[in-house]
C-alpha cells in the first residue's frame, strides 16, 4: 500500500501503540477520512498532554501519530530525530523549530541536527475525517481487520 495522503501511514489498520483494545474503545479517535485508520486524539486528563507530544522509537511510529498533532495544532508540524547519546535516539513531533530549540534546552545531552527528518509540507482540511469514540462493535470490526 502507498502512503496516505491524510494520515501520512502505510498500513489503514495501524492500531494504538499501547493497548489497542483499550485505547480505541475508551479514547477519542480521529478516523482518517481517506483510509480510515484510528489515531489516538485525547488528551491525558492528568498530564494535559497527547499521544504524539512523547517520543517515539521508530521513525514510522511518529509518522503514525503526527496527523493528531497537525489537527489538533491546526498547522504543519515536523518529526526530528534527537540523538540521546551514541547509539540511542527517538523521533519526536514538534509544532516549529522554537519548539524543538527549547526542548533542547531543557538537557544539555540531547542533540539534533535541527533537519526535520519528515514534514507534510502543509495543513490540509479533509472533508471526510471523523473524530469521535468509536462504538463496541466498530471496535470489534477494527481490530479483527
Amino acid at each position: 500500500m502507498s502512503e496516505c495522503p491524510e494520515c501520512y501511514s502505510e498500513n489503514s489498520r495501524m492500531t494504538p501503540m499501547f493497548k489497542a483494545y483499550n485505547c480505541l474503545s475508551e479514547h477519542v479517535q480521529y478516523i482518517c477520512g481517506t483510509c480510515h485508520r484510528c489515531i489516538c486524539v485525547e488528551k491525558d486528563k492528568n498530564r494535559g498532554l497527547y499521544r504524539w507530544n512523547f517520543p517515539f522509537k521508530s521513525l514510522e511510529d511518529a509518522k503514525g501519530y503526527i496527523r493528531t498533532a497537525e489537527y489538533t495544532l491546526k498547522k504543519e508540524c515536523f518529526i526530528y530525530e534527537i540523538k540521546l547519546d551514541k547509539e540511542r535516539h527517538i523521533f519526536k513531533v514538534f509544532s516549529d523549530k522554537s519548539e524543538l530549540i527549547s526542548y533542547l534546552k531543557k538537557d544539555k545531552e540531547k542533540k539534533c541536527n535541527k533537519v526535520p527528518v519528515f514534514r507534510t509540507g502543509e495543513y490540509k482540511e479533509f472533508p471526510n475525517t471523523e473524530v469521535r469514540k468509536l462504538t463496541a462493535e466498530e471496535v470489534m470490526t477494527y481490530l479483527n481487520k
